[in-house]
């Protein structure tokens, strides 16, 4: 009986889990060692997803079984290229897979983008999934805020912002964030995109479900609702386009229903400053667009200035390299041939290193778009592997690496380990009627997944 395949994966969100599942799933004999920085496992799903998305949390269910497989094993809570270096990952794995993903936001390119009270959307999602890699604390002292995108992201985070903190308090929620959103005065969130309708990311589902909310009234402009030639045919061809089109004409078309909160919707403002005093934002200048007949849009030379006192840029997340890992800073992704890593001017394979998910392609597309990165990468991986230009390792004793981490003192966390953390929040959720409320602090989780923790 030979030994199995060694991989290593980097990274436990989806992408990563995906990959595991098919190499499990393939006809190769496989030993997986999911690593993970944060000590629990699922990633985005966990710290990008906005609490009140119970649907899309319901993935989890599908990725948990994924990662109950005997060949997944989930070693959480080590930083590679803090913890352990690539290099030495390279002596105790046949393959390794990067699928780290994004979590840092592009920058905002536009005058007073540093001005106090401009935020990347990353930050905020980030506060209110209680990530503990970012603050615990936000000041939502503002009446009036812009949210600059037309992807679901920014929809995450007007909502959010329009929501009341009683209405998101039945979700997973930390008590900071309940307490920080019951202290806000926002009243009107302006959510701004360049272009029309017909080009805006948003998903049907997520545009319609804006209007679930007693307290939101969701406006959109009816002279916003316009398209080209370019556009009609996006209608036409994508089921999706077309029913993101007819919302928000819907929403363009009907009375008010007299809401406490506002969320606007504006198409064709394309932001060009944000004005301050003080250091301080307040207001968002835009200039008024205009289609080009090809679904893109020209300037009009006409701008608005908007009164506003916070501005949140949701113009996309920005993946960090891993160290020891070759990485486009041009690209901010790890570069590959669709698959396997790359290095050097010309572009030559590093043997046995693969990348797969946002840190391969940048991060664009839905969660669903990382299975059919897997399936590339993981199909690249067994084919080389079928075709012996795998250096395969000495080291084929899986207890190694774990014993490697122990003697550097690292409090590896496992999946048995999350059980236990998914056992706690459970029931601190359940003494307040909800189904979890999510743990903050790094410490606490990694406490709580230690076998002697007492709930």
């Amino acid at each position: 009986m030979t030994a199995p395949l060694r991989v290593a994966i980097i990274g436990a969100g989806p992408a990563g889990i995906y990959a595991s599942d098919l190499l499990v799933k393939s006809d190769t004999d496989v030993a997986i060692d999911l690593f993970e920085k944060m000590p629990t496992p699922f990633g985005l799903i966990r710290y990008g997803v906005a609490p009140d998305h119970p649907r899309i949390k319901g993935i989890v269910q599908s990725l948990h079984r994924v990662m109950e497989q005997e060949q997944i094993r989930f070693i959480g809570n080590v930083e590679i290229g803090r913890d352990i270096s690539v290099k030495e990952l390279q002596e105790y794995y046949d393959a390794i897979i990067f699928s780290t993903g994004a979590t840092a936001d592009r920058a905002l390119n536009i005058p007073g983008a540093d001005l106090e009270g401009v935020y990347g959307a990353g930050q905020f999602v980030g506060f209110y999934d209680g990530n503990p890699d970012f603050s615990r604390d936000w000041d939502l002292n503002a009446e009036k805020v812009a949210v600059i995108g037309v992807g679901n992201v920014a929809l995450d985070i007007a909502r959010i912002l329009a929501k009341t903190a009683d209405e998101l308090l039945s979700t997973e929620i930390p008590d900071n964030v309940y307490e920080n959103l019951k202290k806000s005065d926002v009243k009107e969130v302006h959510v701004f995109g360049r272009r029309g309708p017909a080009q805006a990311k948003f998903t049907p589902l997520e545009l319609k479900e804006l209007d679930h909310s007693d307290t939101i009234e969701v406006v959109v402009d009816p002279e916003d609702i316009d398209y080209d030639q370019a556009s009609e045919v996006a209608r036409r061809e994508s089921k999706s386009v077309d029913l993101v089109a007819q919302t928000l004409e819907g929403y363009a078309m009907r009375e008010p229903k007299g809401a406490p909160h506002t969320l606007q919707i504006h198409f064709f403002e394309s932001p060009v400053e944000i004005k301050g005093e003080n250091g301080k934002v307040t207001a968002l200048v835009t200039e008024r667009t205009e289609l080009d007949g090809h679904g893109s849009v020209t300037g009009t030379g006409q701008y608005t200035t908007w009164e506003v006192d916070q501005v949140y840029s949701a113009v996309g997340y920005r993946p960090d390299g891993v160290l020891g890992a070759p990485f486009d800073d041009d690209r901010s992704i790890i570069p590959n041939d669709g698959a396997r890593v790359l290095t050097g001017p010309e572009g030559e394979i590093v043997q046995g290193l693969y990348t797969t998910g946002w840190i391969k392609r940048g991060p664009v597309g839905l969660i669903g778009n990382t299975k059919s990165d897997a399936k590339e990468t993981t199909s690249a991986l067994l084919d080389d592997f079928k075709a012996d230009k795998l250096r395969m390792t000495e080291h084929r004793d899986p207890e190694k690496i774990t014993q490697l981490l122990q003697d550097r003192g690292i409090a590896t966390t496992t999946w048995e380990g999350w059980h236990r953390l998914d056992a706690v929040e459970r029931e601190q959720g359940e003494a307040e009627g909800r189904e979890r409320k999510k743990i903050v602090e790094w410490e606490d989780m990694v406490r709580a997944a230690e076998p002697e923790y007492n709930i």
